[in-house]
């Protein structure tokens, strides 16, 4: 091997320890919202109440992401990295707190402010790695899609794993011991992260100034506009709809039948989101990004779009035209489902490239809190439509819903102009 290639380049040490302690959140997180929506679903708390717990969670990402990037901006990447760590650690060991004598108007209340501290602490950790590829890895030949997309995808299947690993524990440590150690790993992990950092994190500026996280570039807000029905699509179903279907299928309310439904789910919802992973890290494969110019793949944002509406809308039909409990439509809409998650993840892969590609280095960690406050706002009102929509329609109306909103998602990526 030449030594050119040899030598590592200048910052990929720091942005390898980024990545590694966001894997680390993100396993923390997945295992987090499995935990807290199986555990109080078994405590009898409605779908329409299940929302409501993430609310504050997704509320919180949109202040964060907004606030996030002028902060980064200001005291540096490490600082938001670091404050994201710890506040997850905070809100671990706020859970292992709640007490089951409570009254559920209480608990309800309790668990949405430590999700929403939790909230805050993964856009905090998301906005610095993000921002680290723009400012940190190699970006020549196509470099820029291709660490995007292997970071976007790792987490989500790092995320996948957390899901299986939340159900898992559950079942087998219950709520408390879950909770409580996964806080003591990822205080480990932060120790070691704020001791042993290597040096390429970016510095704050002093003259960073907060005006400047609302964008002036059209691409931009277009894009952010259309992330926001993006993950309101996905999240419609995922965040209630879907668990809670298959728990009412699976379990026969028994501790073992329990057990059991838990476990399928969490396996199923990992697989969903390693799947989604494995795409998006792909995706530059698959889009042929190296040999196409920036606005090819732009149109191409639009086009994954619309293929991606189909899939939403012919389950919406089987769900309208068929017994749910029929086991030909819980094949189906498992197999549609993971089709959803593939296309979903061009989609996905291609608004993480295009943010960075529409930002300037100078203030890409604004652009990037802007988009991603886009995204949280997607997320929430996914997650309010998500209890209400299954307790007012069930599978037909959840599913519909998730298709108007990639057709909305579809028009704004149609708005993005190559040549702006």
């Amino acid at each position: 091997m030449s030594a050119a290639r040899s030598v590592r380049p200048e910052g990929m040490s720091a942005y390898i320890a980024v990545t590694a302690a966001y894997w680390a959140f993100m396993l923390s997180d997945g295992a987090l919202r499995m935990l807290v929506l199986l555990h109080f679903h078994t405590l009898g708390f409605s779908p329409v109440q299940l929302a409501y717990l993430f609310v504050l969670y997704e509320i919180a990402g949109m202040v964060t992401n907004l606030s996030a990037g002028w902060i980064a901006a200001r005291f540096g990447l490490g600082a938001t990295l670091y404050a994201g760590l710890g506040l997850q650690v905070l809100a671990l060991l706020a859970l292992s707190q709640l007490d089951p004598s409570w009254a559920i108007g209480l608990s309800v209340a309790y668990v949405m402010v430590v999700q929403g501290l939790s909230g805050v602490a993964k856009d905090l950790a998301k906005m610095s790695s993000k921002s680290a590829v723009k400012l940190l890895a190699p970006s020549e030949n196509g470099g820029l899609f291709r660490w995007v997309a292997v970071l976007t995808g790792s987490k989500n299947a790092v995320k996948g794993v957390g899901f299986l690993l939340g159900a898992g524990l559950l079942a087998g440590v219950g709520f408390d011991g879950a909770v409580l150690g996964m806080a003591a790993v990822l205080a480990v992990i932060l120790i070691a992260i704020v001791l042993a950092m290597p040096p390429g994190l970016p510095k704050g500026r002093k003259g960073a100034k907060f005006s400047e996280v609302f964008s002036k570039s059209a691409n931009v807000n277009w894009l952010s506009a259309a992330r926001v029905f993006l993950f309101g699509a996905r999240d419609v179903w995922f965040v209630v709809g879907i668990p809670i279907y298959f728990y009412a299928v699976l379990s026969d309310g028994t501790p073992a039948g329990d057990r059991a439904a838990f476990f399928l789910i969490g396996t199923f919802m990992a697989v969903w989101i390693i799947l989604y992973g494995a795409v998006q890290a792909a995706a530059p494969r698959i889009l042929r990004a190296a040999a196409r110019p920036e606005s090819e793949l732009i149109g191409a944002a639009r086009h994954w779009a619309l293929a991606l509406f189909f899939v939403p809308a012919l389950l919406t039909l089987a769900a309208w035209f068929a017994p749910e409990t029929a086991l030909w439509f819980s094949v189906t809409l498992i197999v549609g489902l993971l089709a959803f998650g593939a296309i979903f993840a061009i989609n996905s892969s291609l608004h993480s490239y295009l943010i960075l590609a529409f930002s300037k280095a100078e203030r890409v960690t604004m652009d990037v809190g802007f988009y991603y406050m886009a995204n949280a706002g997607g997320r929430l009102i996914g997650t309010l439509l998500s209890g209400l929509t299954y307790q007012l329609g069930g599978l037909p109306l959840v599913l519909g819903c998730a298709s108007v909103m990639v057709a909305f998602s579809a028009v704004f990526a149609g708005r993005l102009d190559a040549n702006a």
